[in-house]
């Protein structure tokens, strides 16, 4: 009873997980771990997850190359035709491209994504993934985990922040370059999600 009581009190407000300044230096963070077991990338690739994980891979792709002083290749992947609840979308989804124009065949590979919530869509990108070729190994690297609501067993290998949260909260990232600024907000689900 004290427990319903306790959740009829508790009112679910937005609040910002990390601010610009904190995904810059998380990102930056992350970047060197890549460097740390990747280290001049000859045998890896890092593969963004469309469309939000894609930012995000972009962005470590860009500060690796930054820190190493040579171009890292980044590829996007497409999970739409491997998702498990395609039959249970009401609305038209159209799949989004993948480009991966480099052989994964034997080879690193990291694999991005903005929030690990369910790792549904994780597994999805494996099975898209090994369409795509056999790699050697694959690493996940998510910006933020959401650890306590998982329905498939994945983990991820690099993280920006782990939290603790709710069904009923929704996880926003936020991108400069499609957004308008960095940030990663918490809020309560909308009646629509």
């Amino acid at each position: 009873m004290r427990y319903i009581y306790f959740l009829l009190l508790y009112k679910v407000e937005s609040r910002v997980l990390l601010s610009a300044k904190q995904i810059e230096i998380t990102t930056i963070r992350m970047a060197h771990q890549l460097i740390e077991v990747h280290r001049d990338f000859s045998e890896s690739y890092i593969i963004g997850i469309q469309p939000r994980g894609v930012m995000l891979a972009e962005r470590m792709g860009a500060l690796v190359s930054k820190i190493l002083g040579k171009p890292i290749v980044v590829g996007k992947l497409d999970i739409t035709l491997h998702r498990d609840d395609l039959h249970l979308q009401k609305d038209i989804i159209v799949p989004q491209r993948t480009e991966i124009d480099f052989s994964i065949e034997g080879k690193n590979v990291i694999l991005v994504d903005d929030v690990l919530y369910t790792g549904r869509t994780i597994r999805a990108a494996l099975d898209a993934l090994i369409d795509v070729g056999r790699p050697k190994d694959i690493e996940l690297m998510v910006l933020i985990d959401r650890k306590l609501h998982r329905h498939v067993p994945v983990k991820a290998k690099y993280v920006g922040m782990t939290i603790d949260s709710i069904v009923s909260e929704k996880v926003r990232v936020s991108w400069s370059n499609i957004d308008g600024k960095d940030e990663v907000v918490i809020e309560p689900k909308s009646i629509e999600n």
